[in-house]
């Protein structure tokens, strides 16, 4: 077995081995690219630095505007008195304002027509185009283009990486009230990276930060003081700061009254759709839209469903979507019909809000015994879509479909009980409900059941329990895309920015070079073992392209002659 795992390390090896000359092709392709664009990141150096410039001038001129305008107003009260100078400050701000005005829209405009180019950028050309039209917005005084600016010099996102001119900009918009730029530097100081380490300063960032309104500043104040980092352990003041984040989410999602898309069971097959891989094979797409369009009426409902909220990598396309749930209402489906309702209730392209079409699909499905068409009939009733407000029959629709195992009507029936809807306030059935829909993962429940055990309502009250409540809620909506312990998590996955961050971190700090060591070995063999264990078709041509443009045309045999050459070597030390 000795020669098998000896193999074995020697083929690990040489997967490492490839992945760092990857990396050094990467970075001489970043370097190369760096050349080409040096007019367009000049052209942005010049517009951040006469940027920074015009607003420290700004300030200054305002200054001695506002001291000669007192002087002038001085003057004019005393020969002409206070009804002249009422008329002259309004003709002054009357001339002053419009002008104002399309300097702020112009640069509104120029960040819109950026993040536009910026979303729909297919190549770094389009992204440097976006970057320019940043700088200008920022040059005309647009906070949110200049947060922009600082965070592509932070992360490099353009051109070369300085994190220097990145604080610079920071600073200066934290002392324009921009909480974006207050969490940014409280992140930077409390890593040590590009300024001082210092945990007292990053707390006073992260508290300004959080009392503009930054969510992110909130959970990283949250976490600190749930387990005590820098600051004394305090479950109360953990609770509230989560409780903000919560609340925030919370609001949005309850604004939101139309039904959220379900998770009908999809189609048991060989590559289903019911799987966690994130894109569905093109090849894999086309064959079960032949078995749709042959009258497959599981999988055109499950098609409707990607196509109605563009999962597994197929585009939203609402006319795709009612099109395959309609062939299977017409087959007899009661989920699609339920899902035609959904559509018409909310609106769309492609079926005009209508709360008689969807009051119709809704019933048809409820008829066959729909859980989804049962609860889409009581939020029918309970919010009067269509139909007068009528909480007893909300209750009845509800009810049925909480039987029936349905999360949502679950919600909605501990909602009732709660708020007291139409029903006498019942705590305890309120927290019934909640706790049951919260074992299928409904976001509502979970954040109401926190609510229940912070507040004491129904229940014993219990701060850590309320905190793990509100963090399960936030997990559920995606909010903790950072990891606020030893190490960071992006949220986005670029091995070549998270190569990046780990030797900035060593450079800052000395003590972080043996755990930046053993993290990069886990990130090069996780990515290694990823790219192993996730080969498909797509990705193994193009990994081989990959290997013959790094090592040339004939890898593969210098490869399999370097495996020989390793086992002879073995052999004949085995049998010395």
């Amino acid at each position: 077995m000795k020669p098998l795992s000896l193999l074995i390390e020697i083929l690990i090896i040489l997967g490492v081995t490839i992945k760092n000359i990857e990396a050094e092709k990467h970075n001489k392709n970043q370097k190369e690219r760096n050349v080409t664009t040096q007019v367009s990141m000049n052209e942005i150096k010049q517009f951040l630095s006469h940027t920074l410039e015009q607003r420290k001038l700004n300030k200054v001129s305002n200054k001695r505007e506002t001291l000669l305008g007192k002087k002038k107003n001085q003057r004019k009260l005393r020969i002409k008195g206070i009804q002249n100078k009422d008329l002259l400050k309004r003709n002054k701000n009357h001339s002053k304002k419009p002008a104002k005005k399309n300097f702020a829209d112009e640069g509104d405009q120029l960040f819109k027509m950026g993040i536009k180019i910026l979303q729909q950028s297919r190549n770094q050309k389009q992204k440097e185009e976006a970057y320019i039209l940043f700088a200008k917005a920022a040059d005309m005084g647009n906070l949110k283009a200049m947060e922009k600016m600082a965070d592509a010099l932070l992360f490099g996102n353009v051109g070369t990486q300085n994190i220097t001119a990145a604080i610079q900009l920071y600073e200066s918009l934290a002392k324009e009230g921009s909480y974006k730029a207050q969490n940014a530097l409280g992140f930077l100081s409390s890593y040590g990276i590009g300024m001082e380490y210092n945990q007292a300063k990053a707390l006073i960032y992260y508290t300004f930060g959080s009392a503009g309104g930054s969510m992110m500043s909130q959970m990283i104040l949250g976490y600190r003081y749930l387990s005590g980092i820098n600051v004394l352990q305090n479950c109360e003041v953990a609770l509230n700061h989560y409780k903000k984040v919560a609340d925030y989410i919370a609001d949005k999602l309850e604004k939101s009254e139309g039904i959220p898309v379900e998770k009908v069971r999809l189609t048991e097959r060989p590559e289903n759709l019911s799987s966690n891989s994130e894109i569905l094979d093109w090849d894999i797409y086309q064959y079960y839209k032949f078995l749709a369009e042959r009258g497959d009426v599981q999988l055109q409902v499950s098609l409707g469903q990607l196509h109605l909220i563009g999962r597994k990598g197929l585009d939203q396309d609402y006319y795709k979507a009612l099109y395959y749930f309609l062939k299977a209402a017409k087959a007899g489906s009661a989920n699609a019909m339920a899902f035609i309702g959904k559509m018409y209730l909310e609106g769309n392209a492609a079926a005009p809000q209508s709360n008689a079409t969807a009051f119709k699909y809704f019933s048809m499905a409820a008829n066959k015994g729909n859980a989804i068409g049962l609860h889409g009939l009581g939020l029918l009733y309970f919010y009067g879509k269509g139909v007068p407000v009528n909480y007893a029959e909300a209750l009845k629709y509800f009810q049925k479909a909480a039987e029936k195992g349905w999360p949502n009507a679950q919600f909605q029936l501990g909602f009732m009980y709660y708020s007291g809807s139409g029903v006498w306030k019942d705590y305890k059935l309120a927290f019934k409900y909640f706790y049951l829909a919260s074992q299928s993962g409904q976001p509502l429940a979970i954040y109401y059941l926190a609510e229940m055990y912070a507040t004491g309502t129904g229940v014993l009250r219990s701060c850590r329990t309320a905190v793990e409540k509100r963090l399960k809620f936030l997990k559920k909506r995606r909010c903790t895309q950072w990891h606020f312990s030893y190490g960071i998590e992006l949220p986005f996955k670029d091995i070549h920015l998270a190569r990046r961050l780990y030797d900035m971190a060593a450079q800052t700090s000395p003590d972080a070079r043996i755990p930046v060591f053993f993290a990069l070995m886990r990130l090069e063999t996780v990515h290694l073992l990823q790219d192993i264990l996730f080969f498909n078709q797509f990705t193994m041509r193009r990994k081989w392209k990959k290997l013959d443009n790094t090592l040339g045309p004939y890898w593969d045999l210098f490869v399999i002659g370097l495996i020989v050459a390793m086992l002879i070597f073995l052999l004949r030390n085995r049998y010395r």
